[in-house]
């Protein structure tokens, strides 16, 4: 059966502020908590004004010291801009804070574009094809086995989840051969989806952690009373990306009716593409859409996504989709 986790941006909404924005996430996952939901991430990005994660282990902290039972973690932590030493003791601390709750899913993509990149990193040295390499030492920290020459402290035996995630077939098979399991970006990059599950599955080496293979899809789910309201709950989202691909990123705008019609087929179709794996609308059409997905991509869980203005009714969502899933027996 499948499980349902919560994948979180921690939006910043026009005229909100970072504070409200880092409370309402809080607040947020002790409803997926209650919900049933298995875990909730948060994912690294920089110098986007509408996205509050950028400190992501600070805010998987404050996220745990807000539940009690919901594993928390990274959706991800983009490797490339750390020293592996550094978040080996992050989430050293953070399984010490709150032992087997802690996920370290981890990528390889900046998070932000070339000049936050190296602001981030003082010097672009540091090459995302070297991501393999850095999985493997900071699985070193973590195992304390003395192949680094330094013990990590805190770190060394510490025992996080790690995944690795994606949206690309260079994920799957390096999940495939670590023998870890994989979360696809599909939420946003749904193009490659099918291929790098079957990847990913085809090409699984059994490992210490596990035995088989294990895949996560994310999956965007704006889900209301109505399938109007649905639609609605879903322009801000459409409104953020449209103006992130346009290189005018902005805070998480409140909803407009009628935007998707608004930009014209083509630009319609570029956004129906873009976001193909959504669910939008009342709680019958989102329990159809979210079947149909799991039913096409048979992964063990789904990671749901949703960007919404109004944070009541973005607990709305995540409440109705658990319950969607559940009257669906999807779930476990």
């Amino acid at each position: 059966m499948t499980r349902y986790s919560l994948l979180d941006l921690v939006p910043v909404v026009e005229g909100g502020t970072v504070g409200q924005a880092l409370a309402n996430a809080a607040d947020l996952a002790a409803h997926a908590e209650a919900h049933g939901y298995t875990r909730y991430w948060v994912a690294e990005h920089h110098g986007m004004t509408g996205i509050a994660s950028a400190a992501t282990s600070v805010v998987i902290g404050h996220v745990a010291a807000a539940t009690k039972t919901i594993r928390v973690g990274s959706g991800g932590i983009m490797l490339p801009n750390h020293a592996p030493l550094a978040i080996a003791e992050q989430f050293g601390t953070l399984d010490a804070l709150f032992p087997g709750r802690i996920d370290l899913g981890l990528g390889r993509a900046p998070g932000s574009d070339q000049r936050v990149a190296r602001a981030m990193r003082r010097t672009l040295e540091t090459d995302s094809n070297a991501f393999p390499q850095d999985v493997l030492e900071l699985q070193s920290y973590f195992a304390d086995d003395g192949q680094t020459g330094i013990v990590a402290t805190p770190g060394a035996g510490a025992k996080p989840e790690l995944w690795i995630l994606g949206s690309s077939l260079f994920g799957a098979q390096m999940a495939a051969a670590f023998g870890l399991p994989y979360a696809f970006a599909s939420h946003f990059a749904p193009d490659a989806l099918d291929q790098a599950l079957a990847v990913y599955r085809r090409d699984f080496r059994p490992s210490a952690t596990l035995a088989r293979p294990y895949a996560m899809a994310a999956m965007n789910v704006f889900a209301a009373d109505s399938d109007a309201e649905g639609e609605l709950l879903a322009s801000s989202q459409q409104q953020s990306f449209v103006a992130l691909r346009t290189g005018r990123p902005r805070q998480l705008p409140p909803p407009v009716a009628g935007y998707r019609e608004s930009l014209g087929l083509q630009g319609a179709a570029i956004l129906d593409q873009v976001l193909s794996c959504s669910a939008v609308g009342s709680p019958a059409t989102v329990a159809r859409q979210m079947a149909a997905f799991v039913e096409r991509t048979g992964v063990d869980e789904l990671l749901i996504s949703s960007a919404i203005y109004d944070h009541e009714a973005r607990k709305r969502s995540i409440g109705i989709a658990a319950d969607a899933l559940r009257e669906s027996r999807i779930a476990a």
